[in-house]
This record gives C-alpha cells, structure tokens and sequence, in this order.
C-alpha cells in the first residue's frame, strides 16, 4: 500500500501539469473556435498540423525517453553516462531533421496542402525538434523524481501560450491561424532556455557501446511509438485526403477536432498516470517481483477512467461550451473517442510485461495490428461516415491492440488481474451511463441533478469497496483517533 500511496502522489503532481495544464489548455478551444469560424476550416488546419507534429516528435525521440528509464535503472550503467548519451543521440537527429525540414520546406508544404502558407510548417517543424531535445531532460527529471519542476516548467509553456493566444485573438480580435503556430514556436523556445540547468553542469560523453544498446532496445519502442500515436492522429492526417471534397473535409475535421477536445480528459488522466507509473514500475523490477502490485494499478486505473467518463458524459450539457456552437455537431463521438482513451490507457498498462521482459518486439507487433485496422477502416469508412468513422476506427484499433497485449502476456508473464471486480465496476458505469442517457429529463437542473446522484452513487461503490475512508490521508486520520 506504501507502494501505491508514492505512486498516487507523484500522478497528483505530475496531474498538475498534465490535467489543470490540459484543462487551462482547454481555454485555448473556445478561443480558436469561436476566432476561426467553422465554414473557413481554420480549426481543421490547427488540427492537421498539430497531427503531423505528434508524429514526427515520436520519430525522433525514437522511444529514447522508456529506453533511458530502462537503462538509468539496469544497475549497470551509469545514469549520467546515459543521460549524455541519449541527450546528444536525439539532439542530433533532431538538428538533422530541421536542416533538411527547411532546406525542402517549399515542396513538403505543398503536397500537405499549405503551399500558400509555408511557414506554418516551417515553423512546427522547429518546435518539434525542440520538443524532441527536450523529452531527456523532462526524462531526467521523472528519474530524478524532481516531480514539482517538470510540473512548473508544462505549467510555464501553457501559461505563456495561453497568455498569447488570449492577447491575440481575444484582445485584438486577429483571426490569423498562423499566429497559433507562432506563439507555439516563442514557448518552446522559452522551455529550452528554461531547461539550461539540467542541460549543464555534466560532461557530455557520446558513449557509442551504449548507443547501440540503446537503440536496439529502443528501435521496437519506435515501432511500437509510431503505431500508438497513428492510433491517436491516423484519422486527423487521412482525412482531408480521403474526404470526397478536400476544402468541406477541412471543415469536418475542424469539427472532428474540436469536439474531440473534450473527451481528451481520458488522455490527461492515462498521460499523468503514465508520468508516474513508468519510472515506479521500473524502479520496482530491481525489487524482484511486483506483479501483485502492477495488477492493483491496472484497477485502480479503470476504477478512476470510467469515473472520469461517467463525470464527463453527465456534464456534457455544460462542457459543450468549451467549444464553439457551430461545432457542437460534433458532440456524438465524444463518447466512444472516451471509450478509445480507456482502451488505449489499458494497453499501456498491460504493456509493462514485454518491456520488463525486454521483449519489446511484442509491443511493436500488437501495435501495428491495431494500426492497420484504424487506418483501413479510415480509408473504408470516411468517405462513407465522415468523421464518425475516424471515432469508431480509433476505438477498434485500440481494442485489438489491448485484447492481443492482454492474451499474449498472460502466457508470457502471467498477472493475475482482478477481473472481477474490474467487471463489476464496467458493469456498473455501464447501467449508471444508461439511466442518465435514457431517462428523459427535459429540464437541464433537474437532468444534471439525477446525473450527479448516478455520479455520487458510483463513487460511493469505490469508497465502499476499494477504498475505504479509514485509508485516506487526513480523513483517516480522523477515523484513527476515533477508534483509538
């Protein structure tokens, strides 16, 4: 339980970057939203791009980030030596891609379809390799379980953004889709002159023996990388290129994307999560075996993601106003892009069993399944469903990929899951969910007041069941002194 209680603290702190930072970020989509009308297909082009973005940072970081993890922890290399090593390997494969990002910026632009507007790459395309240099130094600090500055420093990049943003298209009323890319690009440039103090202090040392370790670690995490995250941006890249009418489609995937925003609190519950739980977990494998452990996360981690979805389901009549009303069309795939996150987030827990077990070729493997069937039902479905299919593309691809890891680890490295009460806790989300959708209630204070007591009595069954008052920090204090 000690255990555990560590873990829960450091995802509260890296939650204060993640999930506040998120939700401020939020501030970010009613601005845009409602700066860029929906017919111009503004929105559309911030969602393409920062699609293309999420790839190309998983490319270079070439999954150095786990395998710095495993390397600082194997007990035989030394930290710093690794730390070095993986610094100066991303450092320069990211200074590679700028040079020939810019030196071809004209062409690339022009079959992504911003020929008229090269500098939007251009300048992502910096921001990137940034972002690259710096997910070792965020890595380092993880390790280091310096858990408070990686919090100020997420919190200091939104801030300033959002400061900007605001400024921009709220203060002045510019409608300029460019100037959302250009305040991205002062950030990070602002982070990395922040990041000085852990960019010093230490001798840089390319040890190439241990690069080449690394890499081969790391090359199946590539793949495995490069799979997980076109399961998240597969469908916003496809889509303009398989919609019928390319400039409606940017239209569509601005709606896509806008209303896609609001599930993501799945994704800032799995990022704090993951923040926390991948140095434990690998922390706790020099300890021996800790399988009881990991199964304990594995619940307590869908206990709190169907709590999330059930909070963000029942409020939606309020959270649809983070987006701007011409989008609200949209709303009908925030349910399963929320069931997709959960997915997703229970694939990386199962994941731990072959990258324990440097077995990494199996991630990589049920990856890519999962990514064919996402891509394939795009390209099938788009043109068809629209942006429905890119929703239900997500959810299936991720549900291969998790039933696979699940199957095949329990052969390999058997966990004994609590599958039942898992099962009852999915049992019951799903009743509470159905009540509160179909059970008319017009009034909307009435409606979310029967939606609040669904809330409260599932949240009820977890403090009932897995989580008793006595247990809680101060609360059991109290409950101490009153039985002593």
């Amino acid at each position: 339980m000690a255990n555990l209680k560590s873990l829960a603290k450091d995802t509260a702190i890296y939650g204060l970057s993640s999930i506040v930072g998120r939700f401020l970020n939020y501030l970010l989509v009613p601005v845009y939203t409602l700066a860029m009308p929906v017919q111009e297909g503004g929105y559309g082009v911030v969602t393409n791009i920062y699609a293309w973005v999420a790839l190309a940072l998983v490319v270079l970081t070439c999954g150095m980030e786990t395998g710095f993890f495993r390397f600082a922890n194997n007990g035989k290399d030394d930290p710093q030596r690794v730390y070095s090593t993986a610094l100066l390997g991303v450092g320069a494969g990211s200074l590679a891609f700028v040079v020939l990002g810019l030196l071809l910026l004209q062409p690339i632009a022009g079959w992504l379809g911003y020929g008229e507007h090269p500098w939007y790459v251009g300048m992502m395309m910096v921001v990137v390799a940034m972002d690259a240099v710096q997910s070792i130094p965020f890595a380092y600090l993880r390790y280091r379980r310096r858990a408070v500055r990686f919090a100020a420093l997420k919190l200091l990049f939104i801030g300033l953004n959002i400061a900007l943003n605001l400024v921009y298209y709220v203060g002045m009323g510019g409608t300029d889709v460019g100037k959302a890319f250009l305040f991205n690009l002062l950030c990070t440039s602002t982070i990395m002159l922040c990041m000085v103090p852990e960019l010093r202090g230490f001798r840089y040392v390319l040890d190439r023996e241990l690069l080449r370790r690394m890499m081969r670690y790391c090359l199946p995490l590539l793949v495995l990388g490069l799979a997980g995250i076109l399961n998240q941006v597969a469908d916003k890249i496809i889509f303009p290129f398989v919609y019928p009418d390319k400039e409606e489609g940017i239209v569509q995937l601005g709606i896509y994307g806008a209303a896609s925003k609001i599930a993501m609190i799945m994704a800032m519950l799995t990022q704090a999560f993951r923040y926390a739980y991948e140095p434990f977990v690998f922390g706790k494998s020099r300890e021996g075996d800790s399988r009881e452990t990991y199964a304990q996360g594995m619940k307590y981690f869908i206990i709190f993601t169907l709590l999330a979805f059930l909070a963000v389901m029942f409020y939606l009549d309020i959270l649809r106003h983070l987006i701007g009303r011409g989008y609200w069309e949209g709303l009908r795939v925030v349910p399963i892009v929320m069931m997709a996150e959960i997915f997703m987030g229970v694939y990386f827990n199962l994941s731990f069993w072959y990258k324990l077990t440097d077995e990494t070729r199996w991630g990589a493997l049920f990856s890519l399944a999962g990514c064919t069937v996402l891509v394939a039902l795009n390209v099938l479905l788009i043109p068809r469903l629209g942006y429905m299919a890119c929703a239900w593309a997500g959810l299936a691809g991720y549900g291969v990929a998790m039933l696979l890891s699940y199957f095949v680890g329990q052969r390999r490295y058997p966990i004994r899951y609590d599958l039942k009460a898992i099962g009852l806790y999915v049992l019951l989300a799903a009743v509470l969910y159905a009540l509160a959708m179909y059970v008319p209630i017009d009034n909307l204070w009435l409606r979310l007041l029967w939606r609040t007591i669904l809330l409260l009595a599932f949240l009820a069954y977890i403090i009932r069941r897995d989580l008793p008052l006595s247990q809680w920090p101060v609360i059991g204090k109290y409950f101490a002194k009153r039985k002593g």
